[in-house]
């Protein structure tokens, strides 16, 4: 990982960083890891968003080999970003584009609001930058402004963007998407989607009907399905990618908006209870803050060692 992509990272977990590191350093600036100690500890662990799960197990292993041992604030927090890594090491896959594929078909879902349509711009940019070709389709239909926003990094990246007007059907434009992607011989097609919980049977059938549509193409599309999560909404992610993998079987995340978060910790809680693939996570508004993430660096900019 570039040193400059660490340090926006560590920048970006600051506010959770405090969260952790305050805690720990006012219950083990010197003293016997006892029951007591273990009970503060899974406390701030819980607080700080990595969960009860994952919090248990933390404190399982801390028992098992350092219980009844006098520690420091440093040892509890070095020991802790190799329990996280731990943890986040079978989860940390870049999204890897089979450029035989022509397309690759990325089909981005995730709830109004987690930056899907600025992760597909990043993307889109990134993978121009490897020598792909990219296209772009503006399946958000019912925002104009995720139109409008895709449209801006399609010039920005010099990839075909397929839009349609207000409302239309989504399902024909991934359709007429791919059919634009396979006749350019594109190298990947990523597509946007909408996010509107509130109706989520509809939603539902919104995004089967794209991937049936996809498949009268292509029977092996989508290739790829990510979930879009924002970072500040903590705990809520977990129901978001439970809520999600009802409706289409989804093959990675990308955790946004880490800049803006004290709830760092979500992304471990997620590989806990999902093993899923996190793909990226971001820190920032430009394509240089969406990044493929070091398990050992994000634990060790989470708890600030």
């Amino acid at each position: 990982m570039a040193l400059g992509f660490f340090s926006r990272l560590k920048e970006g977990l600051t506010r959770s960083t405090q969260k952790l590191t305050e805690g720990i350093t006012a219950v083990f600036k010197k003293r016997t890891l006892d029951d007591a100690a273990l009970e503060e500890l899974e406390d701030i662990l819980i607080t700080a968003d990595l969960g009860t799960d994952v919090a248990a197990r933390i404190i399982a292993n801390f028992r098992r080999t350092r219980f009844g041992r006098e520690v420091t604030d440093d040892e509890i927090k070095t020991a802790l970003a190799e329990e996280i890594a731990a943890i986040l090491a079978p989860v940390a896959q870049p999204l890897e584009i089979n450029r035989a594929l022509k397309p690759h078909v990325v089909l981005v879902v995730g709830v109004n609001g987690t930056g899907k349509t600025t992760t597909i711009g990043k993307l889109a940019l990134q993978y121009r930058e490897q020598g792909l070709k990219p296209v772009l389709v503006a399946g958000d239909t019912f925002r104009a402004a995720a139109v409008e926003q895709l449209q801006i990094w399609g010039e920005r990246t010099g990839a075909p963007v397929i839009s349609a007007a207000a409302n239309a059907d989504s399902a024909g434009l991934a359709f007429d998407g791919l059919t634009r992607a396979r006749a350019e011989n594109a190298d990947v097609l990523l597509i946007d989607t909408a996010g509107r919980l509130h109706n989520k049977s509809a939603l539902m059938e919104e995004l089967r009907k794209i991937i049936r549509v996809l498949k009268k193409q292509d029977e092996t599309a989508p290739h790829s399905i990510l979930l879009v999560l924002d970072a500040t909404t903590g705990q809520n992610a977990i129901q978001q990618v439970g809520v999600f993998k009802d409706m289409v079987d989804i093959t990675g995340l990308v955790v946004t908006k880490l800049d803006g978060s004290a709830r760092g910790g979500i992304v471990v809680a997620l590989a806990e209870a999902y093993g899923l693939p996190v793909h990226a996570v971001g820190v920032g508004e430009k394509a240089a803050d969406l990044r493929p993430f070091d398990p050992m660096d994000y634990a060790r900019g989470l708890v600030g060692t």
